[in-house]
Protein backbone atom coordinates (compact mmCIF):
# COMPACT_ATOMS: atom_id res chain seq x y z
CA UNK A 1 0.00 0.00 0.00
CA UNK A 2 0.96 3.77 -0.85
CA UNK A 3 0.50 6.10 2.41
CA UNK A 4 -0.85 9.24 1.65
CA UNK A 5 -1.46 12.26 4.02
CA UNK A 6 -5.32 13.48 3.33
CA UNK A 7 -6.93 16.61 5.12
CA UNK A 8 -10.84 16.63 6.48
CA UNK A 9 -13.07 19.06 7.46
CA UNK A 10 -13.83 18.61 11.12
CA UNK A 11 -17.37 16.83 10.02
CA UNK A 12 -16.00 14.58 8.26
CA UNK A 13 -13.42 12.95 10.60
CA UNK A 14 -15.88 12.54 13.25
CA UNK A 15 -18.47 10.75 10.51
CA UNK A 16 -15.54 8.30 9.47
CA UNK A 17 -14.22 7.81 12.62
CA UNK A 18 -17.88 6.61 13.60
CA UNK A 19 -18.48 4.62 10.40
CA UNK A 20 -15.05 2.68 10.80
CA UNK A 21 -16.31 2.20 14.64
CA UNK A 22 -19.22 0.93 13.70
CA UNK A 23 -18.01 -1.13 10.77
CA UNK A 24 -15.49 -2.53 13.71
CA UNK A 25 -12.71 -1.44 10.95
CA UNK A 26 -9.80 0.75 10.87
CA UNK A 27 -10.68 4.54 9.78
CA UNK A 28 -8.26 3.79 6.77
CA UNK A 29 -10.66 1.16 5.39
CA UNK A 30 -13.31 3.16 5.15
CA UNK A 31 -11.67 5.92 3.34
CA UNK A 32 -10.09 2.78 0.59
CA UNK A 33 -13.90 1.58 0.52
CA UNK A 34 -15.47 5.05 -0.26
CA UNK A 35 -12.40 5.53 -2.82
CA UNK A 36 -13.31 2.43 -4.49
CA UNK A 37 -16.62 3.37 -4.62
CA UNK A 38 -16.09 6.82 -5.78
CA UNK A 39 -14.23 5.22 -8.84
CA UNK A 40 -16.22 2.64 -10.02
CA UNK A 41 -15.68 -0.66 -7.38
CA UNK A 42 -15.16 -2.52 -10.85
CA UNK A 43 -11.88 -0.88 -11.57
CA UNK A 44 -10.64 -1.94 -7.96
CA UNK A 45 -10.81 -5.29 -6.35
CA UNK A 46 -9.62 -6.05 -3.48
CA UNK A 47 -6.25 -8.71 -3.03
CA UNK A 48 -7.02 -11.99 -2.06
CA UNK A 49 -4.68 -11.17 1.56
CA UNK A 50 -7.32 -8.62 1.60
CA UNK A 51 -10.43 -10.37 1.21
CA UNK A 52 -8.81 -13.07 3.91
CA UNK A 53 -7.68 -10.26 6.24
CA UNK A 54 -11.26 -9.29 5.99
CA UNK A 55 -12.81 -12.73 6.78
CA UNK A 56 -10.80 -13.16 9.49
CA UNK A 57 -11.80 -9.76 11.37
CA UNK A 58 -15.28 -10.83 11.00
CA UNK A 59 -14.39 -13.83 12.71
CA UNK A 60 -16.22 -14.27 16.51
CA UNK A 61 -17.45 -11.11 16.24
CA UNK A 62 -21.36 -11.34 15.73
CA UNK A 63 -22.67 -13.49 19.25
CA UNK A 64 -25.99 -15.41 18.44
CA UNK A 65 -27.30 -15.05 22.02
CA UNK A 66 -26.99 -18.75 22.92
CA UNK A 67 -24.39 -20.29 24.09
CA UNK A 68 -25.41 -23.97 22.75
CA UNK A 69 -24.80 -23.02 18.63
CA UNK A 70 -21.38 -25.06 18.14
CA UNK A 71 -23.21 -28.20 20.28
CA UNK A 72 -26.33 -27.47 18.03
CA UNK A 73 -25.88 -26.52 15.03
CA UNK A 74 -27.68 -29.15 12.48
CA UNK A 75 -30.34 -28.42 14.58
CA UNK A 76 -30.69 -25.18 14.72
CA UNK A 77 -29.70 -25.31 10.66
CA UNK A 78 -32.47 -27.60 10.39
CA UNK A 79 -34.93 -25.54 11.94
CA UNK A 80 -34.45 -22.60 9.72
CA UNK A 81 -33.87 -24.37 6.57
CA UNK A 82 -37.69 -25.48 7.35
CA UNK A 83 -38.82 -21.58 7.86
Amino acid sequence: MVRMQIQFTEAQSAALRDEAAARGVSLSAVVRDAVDQALGSGRFRPSREELVRRSLAAVGRFHSGTGNVSRLHDEYFADAAAE
